[in-house]
């Protein structure tokens, strides 16, 4: 039976994972400006509008009415 086998060719050092992860950070992160420019340029989502009928139901089913 063999030794398992790694994920990588080669086993990293500490230093190099810690590398790797930052530069995988700096990569992936969005900047804060450009995430609050799309935060402000979405649009708000429609109201849920209830038929008067399925809130009477409701109603009557948890003991409101």
């Amino acid at each position: 039976m063999s030794a398992p086998r790694l994920a990588y060719d080669d086993a990293a050092t500490p230093a190099e994972m810690h590398s790797d992860c930052l530069a995988a950070q700096a990569v992936l992160t969005r900047p804060l400006a450009v995430a609050a420019v799309r935060l402000s340029q979405e649009q708000p989502k429609p109201g849920i509008e209830i038929p008067e009928a399925a809130a009477r139901l409701a109603a009557a089913i948890y003991g409101d009415a």
